[in-house]
């Protein structure tokens, strides 16, 4: 059967427990639908009789797969069949292992499943791990056939207890009740004519389940990713060879390649032949992009418009299904492949564990995650990633773990933070990258018993912000945390000494302050930063800054009535402001945007110093996630 290749394919995958009868039905959907090509049926049943077999529908799709594994430029995890509506691939998943293996390499991309069940095994463990696994690689219609109901006599009381079961099963994983479908591979009931012997169901065939799937969304309409798989040179010219993933460009757009938010025009396609290089590309064309702007660009990279952009981050959230023959150990390194990148990881941290067979929540306190797991977890990446929410867009949202080659696990990035605001791309010309030592944020962490972090006081002058900093700073070293102050006085004296104090330097001294607290949390310490810093916009980059590079970031606003910071006045800034000679003085002749949504308030005319280093402390435990020592909550003695 001839298909064009401008229709719409619907991608589905067949699943179950081995011996269900997933082969059976997947041949009797390209029988039935005419899928077949020509004489093949009658062939392979001339052969079954040769050999005094009953003829099979599952040696169909033997057939076919073994055809298709003789010619290397057909994909081998595709079978294709149609309806009236439109057409669709099914991706070959004969047995648990080969199924997650073809789907966390990302070879296929289902938009639906059959999950196929025996009407007389029931619900098995396998089934449990299916039904959890579709959804975290982002597979959320899932029809249920319950095959084999000629083995129980087409009883209507044991499919509504295998439906009941399923209902309860998805329920407990927070999935929507699937439809369920009584049917029969081998004698064909139910596939693509109603059953007369299942007159009880009136729900309509497996075909009219899959055809009322909704379309696949249209990639077109999401935000642009632009893949890039290799960097050519032809003559003078440098050629991103590439894959449009979602949305479009033309020549013309600007475009930001993330990691890195290098920004270069779209100066034209390069394509063989050359008349027909287009001046638009969409989702799904593979294409060469040839820049105006020589910048530094090379394979991993997404390209992305100026205005929704992906998240560069090297810490995100994740749930992950292991695979391993041995345990997930926290700590341990990883590849972790997401599109075209490949990075170092770790899992830093386990939040919680499901067990696929019971659906229980275990100790979260374990060293690691055991083979069939699902966990919520932490992972920490050597440098920097460029990623999407698999809920914003799947494709950048998808990723795999392996070592040595080998495929043991996989996942889907949920909850990582995009940007607020749009970060400024680097110089266009920048060849330049993060670099990375031997020694990684992981290893410092477990040295100093701590993870690094930043603390951003902000506030009026005389609020007391230094202060409580240097107070915050003793009692943290002293607790064998490691602590520096940033304070804002002392910046510029070195760092910032070339700063005036107009808007634009004080601007430039919150970046700076904010860049080196960066590092400093990066190395593992406890960056305090005492700043006015009066604008809501320039502390929340000062955020954005900490938050891109996986850095807890607190905001702490100490403040006081302005008349009790104008009495304390340590350094007669207020008295010297008012004979005008510091012009632009935060509480006098320039405004002081209050913390819409700060994570401390301390409000240091009602409480004293103690109190705030008391709360202080309270905060860098839960920032810091000091492991094996005392809660501050319950031993506040230790802060005295």
């Amino acid at each position: 059967m001839h298909f064009s290749p401008t229709e719409e394919v619907l991608p589905i995958v067949v699943i179950g427990h081995v011996d269900h009868g997933k082969s059976t039905l997947i041949g009797r959907l390209l029988f039935d639908t005419g899928s077949v090509p020509e004489g093949k049926a009658e062939e392979l049943a001339r052969a079954a009789a040769a050999e005094g077999v009953p003829f099979e529908h599952a040696f169909l799709l033997d057939s076919l797969l073994e055809e298709q594994a003789q010619n290397v430029t057909i994909d081998t995890t595709e079978i294709r069949f149609r309806t009236r509506r439109r057409r669709y691939a099914i991706i070959d998943a004969p047995g648990h292992k080969e199924f997650l293996k073809n789907m966390l390499s990302g070879a296929a991309r289902a938009h639906a499943a059959v999950l196929v069940v025996d009407a007389q095994e029931g619900v098995r463990e396998q089934t449990r791990r299916h039904a959890m696994l579709l959804p975290i690689l982002g597979i959320r219609h899932i029809l249920v056939g319950i095959n084999k109901m000629d083995l129980v006599d087409f009883a209507e009381s044991r499919y509504r207890e295998i439906a009941g079961s399923l209902a309860t099963l998805f329920a407990e994983l927070g999935l929507p009740e699937p439809t369920s479908l009584p049917l029969s591979a081998r004698l064909g009931e139910n596939i693509v004519q109603p059953s007369p012997r299942m007159p009880w169901y009136v729900g309509g065939t497996l075909l009219e389940a899959l055809d009322a799937v909704p379309a696949l969304p249209s990639l077109d309409d999401l935000p642009l990713r632009f893949s890039v798989q290799d960097v050519y040179r032809r003559g003078a010219e440098r050629l991103i060879a590439g894959r449009v993933e979602t949305g479009s460009l033309r020549v013309g757009d600007e475009l930001l390649f993330w990691p890195g938010r290098k920004r270069a025009r779209l100066r034209a396609f390069a394509e063989w032949p050359p008349e027909t290089t287009p001046e638009e590309a969409s989702a799904g064309r593979s294409t060469a992009l040839i820049l105006e702007e020589e910048i530094f660009v090379e394979r991993g990279m997404i390209a992305s418009s100026l205005e929704k952009t992906p998240i560069e981050a090297r810490e995100f959230p994740a749930k992950i299904f292991w695979l391993g023959p041995d345990p997930l150990r926290v700590g341990e390194s990883y590849e972790l492949r997401l599109m075209t990148q490949s990075v170092g990881a770790r899992v830093t941290e386990v939040d919680r564990i499901i067990d696929a067979e019971t659906l229980s929540v275990q100790d979260s306190q374990k060293p690691g995650v055991a083979p069939n797991e699902i966990a919520e977890v932490l992972i920490r990446t050597q440098r920097p990633l460029a990623f999407d929410n698999a809920s914003e867009i799947a494709l950048t949202g998808r990723f795999i773990l392996a070592k040595d080659g080998r495929i043991l696990g996989g996942g889907i990035v949920l909850g990582a933070r995009y940007p607020k605001a749009s970060l400024p791309p680097v110089h266009q010309s920048s060849p330049l990258f993060w670099t990375e030592g031997e020694i990684d944020r992981d290893e410092r962490t477990r040295a100093l018993g701590h993870r690094g972090a930043i603390l951003w006081f902000t506030g009026l002058s005389g609020a007391g912000k230094s202060t409580l900093a240097i107070q915050l700073e003793t009692h943290l070293f002293r607790r064998g945390i490691w602590a520096y102050v940033l304070d804002g006085d002392n910046l510029r004296h070195g760092l910032s000494s070339d700063l005036g104090f107009s808007a634009q330097d004080r601007r430039e001294n919150i970046r700076r302050a904010a860049e080196a607290a960066r590092l400093l949390a990066d190395a593992g310490l406890v960056a305090i930063v005492a700043l006015i810093s009066p604008f809501r916009a320039d502390r929340r980059k000062a955020r954005e800054i900490a938050e891109a590079a996986g850095i807890p970031f607190r905001e702490i606003f100490v403040h006081a009535p302005l008349e009790v910071c104008r009495a304390r006045d340590p350094k007669a800034l207020y008295a010297r402001a008012e004979r005008g000679e510091i012009p632009e003085f935060t509480g006098i002749d320039s405004p002081y945007e209050v913390p819409e949504a700060a994570e401390l308030e301390l409000p240091t005319d009602q409480l004293s110093p103690t109190e705030c280093v008391e709360r202080l402390m309270k905060i860098v435990q839960e920032a810091i996630a000091v492991p094996n020592r005392p809660s501050l909550r319950e031993d506040p003695a230790a802060i005295i």
